[in-house]
């Protein structure tokens, strides 16, 4: 069974409430600090063994937890890794993508990585604003108003103020 998917039972097994959350929560710890030390670097290519990059990054010899990470980063990544065939001794070479980076971090929700300082490394505080304002702006939802006289969007042939309207 290759890391890849031990990371991905390991992650939807919720059998253990308790267990389940300190794993998710020791993750979430070791991913804020590997992003920590890859942003204050401020270089966007990490090279190496994949189990020196491991280590290096702090996730020490919890491989699995580390696949978790190449995971949550691969998407934002130049070229996308095949995460099945990753084993100890395998070459890896990130490329990392900071702005989509960022935009992903904002599309998970994850606040304790896109607030991390660090960020000024990579990417100025006035882009970081711009990427946070056009993903904001990429969520609103905009539908056009039916008006009294226009058909029905119900499909009824009718005008919408004698049928769907009515009510309104």
């Amino acid at each position: 069974m290759s890391y890849h998917a031990q990371w991905l039972s390991k992650i939807e097994d919720s059998s253990n409430p308790t267990e389940y959350q300190a794993f998710v929560e020791r993750y979430y710890t070791l991913e804020k600090d590997a992003y920590d030390q890859i942003f204050t670097t401020g270089q966007d290519t990490v090279q190496g063994r994949a189990a020196e990059m491991a280590r290096a990054l702090g996730f020490g010899k919890d491989m699995v937890v580390y696949l978790g990470f190449l995971d949550g980063i691969h998407s934002c990544l130049e070229e996308e890794l095949d995460l099945d065939a990753v084993a100890d001794d395998t070459e890896l070479t990130l490329k990392i993508d900071f702005e989509k980076l960022y935009w992903k971090m904002h599309e998970v929700k994850a606040d304790w990585l896109y607030s991390l300082e660090s960020w000024d490394n990579v990417l100025s505080s006035e882009r970081r604003n711009e990427l946070a304002k056009s993903y904001r702006q990429s969520k609103i939802v905009r539908h056009e108003k039916v008006g009294r006289n226009d058909p029905c969007p119900c499909g009824s042939g009718k005008k919408y103020k004698a049928c769907c309207g009515k009510n309104a």
